[in-house]
C-alpha cells in the first residue's frame, strides 16, 4: 500500500497516526508529494489532487482522511477507534468531525495568509478566525465526553491543535486551557503521535 501525505498536513498526521494506532503502518509505504506541483501519481490516486490518499494493493484508492481512518480501524488490528454503535460511536464520529472543522479552518487562513496582500480577503478571515476560537473552546467539552483514552476522536482532536500551534502560534488555544493543554501533553507523547508530530 502507499500513501500520499504532506509534512504538514493535520488531515495526513491523522492517518499517519491512525495506521501506527491499528498496527499497519509497516505495511504502508508512505510518499510525500507536493500537491500545488499537481504530481501525476497523486491525482491518478485522488482527482481531487489532495492529501492524504491511500493507495490499496487490490488498486483501489481511498481519499479523504474519515475514509481512510475508517478503513485503517476497520483492517488494523487491537481494539477499535471507532465504536461500532452505539452512542460512543456518535461521540467519536462528532470529535473527529469537530477536528476535522478546525484542521479545515486553520489549512483556511493558513492559505489565505499566503496570498498576495491585495487578493486577500480580511472579512472572511475574521470570520474564519471567529469560527476557530468558537470550536477550540468547545474541545475540551468534546474531550470530556470521550469513551476511553485513545479513540479517533482523542488521536484527530490532538492533530488539530497540533496543527494550530504549528501554523498559528498567534492564536494562543493553550491560554486559559490548562486542563486541555495538560490533556494534549500526554496525548502527544503517545507513539503514533509522537512520531507523526509536523516539522
Amino acid at each position: 500500500m502507499k500513501l500520499y501525505w504532506s509534512p504538514a498536513s493535520p488531515y495526513a498526521r491523522k492517518v499517519r497516526a491512525t495506521a501506527r494506532e491499528k498496527g499497519l503502518a509497516g505495511r504502508i509505504e508512505e510518499k510525500i508529494v507536493e500537491t500545488a506541483q499537481d504530481p501525476a501519481d497523486l491525482i491518478a490516486a485522488n482527482p481531487l489532487g489532495k492529501v492524504p490518499a491511500l493507495a490499496l494493493d487490490d488498486g483501489t484508492t481511498l481519499f479523504d482522511s474519515p475514509v481512510i481512518c475508517a478503513w485503517l480501524d476497520a483492517e488494523g488490528d487491537g481494539p477499535a477507534l471507532v465504536p461500532a454503535a452505539g452512542p460512543d460511536r456518535f461521540l467519536v464520529l462528532r470529535a473527529e468531525a469537530l477536528a476535522d472543522g478546525i484542521m479545515d479552518l486553520a489549512v483556511g487562513l493558513t492559505m489565505e495568509r499566503r496570498k498576495p496582500e491585495d487578493e486577500r480577503a480580511p472579512t472572511t478571515a475574521a470570520r474564519w478566525r471567529g469560527q476557530l476560537a468558537r470550536a477550540l473552546d468547545a474541545v475540551p467539552g468534546e474531550v470530556q465526553r470521550l469513551p476511553g483514552a485513545a479513540t479517533l476522536g482523542h488521536i484527530a482532536l490532538a492533530a488539530a491543535l497540533a496543527y494550530v500551534e504549528f501554523r498559528h502560534p498567534d492564536i494562543g488555544w493553550r491560554a486559559g486551557r490548562p486542563e486541555l493543554t495538560a490533556w494534549f501533553e500526554s496525548l502527544a507523547a503517545r507513539p503514533s503521535l509522537a512520531e507523526t508530530a509536523p516539522q
